[in-house]
């Protein structure tokens, strides 16, 4: 398949960058390979407002039987990107190439979903959210943020890092491959590129500098870190509930 035909298939959402297998996400290289030839093969174009990019990645457009609210203001869909019936963009947000947003999910103002990012159905991703991008190397997995997950003002989400389904994570908290997560109530650290679990509730929180920082220790140095202080109930729930009448 030729990446002229995977960034239509992209957009259609019948193949995706990203894909479960065995319970376990892993990429799909030969989606992620063909979305590198198509740059190669990309030459410098100026779009209209004075846009400059490669001439076969331009900006989606969309049709009111798309279903897909963009609202004005400043958003852009990348071509090779798939966005659901049911999704909101608020302005000004960026999906880029190989993106996968599936049906009823918001993407506030100023959030980004980066290459290849997978996002689930009924996520809300909060103004300023920051979901990161992997295109390579080809074979390491995208970020990805399961189904009903709330992923709170201000978060960055990079390195691949997976959100299972149904968490919550609260505004401004970073999570990356260098920031441990910390699950409090299972009294145990995760394992670097462990998932962050179902239905955990993430806050942003600090720890004592290494243990190889005397230095730094001795001032009182704290490094960032992640924590589960808890698991979703019903009154979390009913608090981060989607309103449907905006859909």
């Amino acid at each position: 398949m030729n990446w002229q035909e995977t960034l239509d298939q992209l957009e259609k959402g019948t193949v995706r960058s990203a894909f479960k297998l065995d319970g376990k996400w892993v990429a799909n290289k030969e989606v992620k390979e063909a979305i590198l030839a198509a740059f190669k093969a990309g030459e410098l174009h100026q779009f209209p407002n004075g846009f400059v990019d490669k001439h076969n990645l331009p900006p989606r457009e969309f049709k009111p039987e798309d279903k897909i609210r963009m609202v004005p203001g400043g958003s852009s869909v990348r071509r090779g990107a798939y966005v659901s019936s049911g999704v909101i963009i608020m302005p000004p947000a960026y999906i880029n190439v190989g993106a996968y947003v599936d049906t009823g999910t918001m993407v506030d103002s100023h959030a980004l979903v980066g290459s290849c990012a997978q996002i689930g159905k009924n996520v809300h991703l909060s103004a300023g959210v920051q979901i990161g991008g992997v295109l390579e190397p080809v074979g390491q997995t995208p970020v990805v943020i399961e189904d009903n997950a709330f992923i709170g003002a201000g978060a960055v989400i990079v390195e691949g890092i997976q959100v299972s389904e149904g968490a919550v994570i609260a505004p401004g908290t970073i999570l990356s491959r260098g920031v441990p997560v910390y699950d409090c109530v299972h009294e145990r650290i995760l394992e670097i590129g462990e998932p962050i679990p179902p239905y955990a509730v993430v806050v942003t929180g600090s720890r004592p500098a290494s243990t190889n920082l005397t230095w730094a220790n001795k001032l009182g140095l704290q490094m960032r870190c992640a924590m589960i202080i808890k698991y979703k109930d019903a009154k979390t729930s009913a608090a981060l509930e989607l309103e449907g009448l905006l859909r």
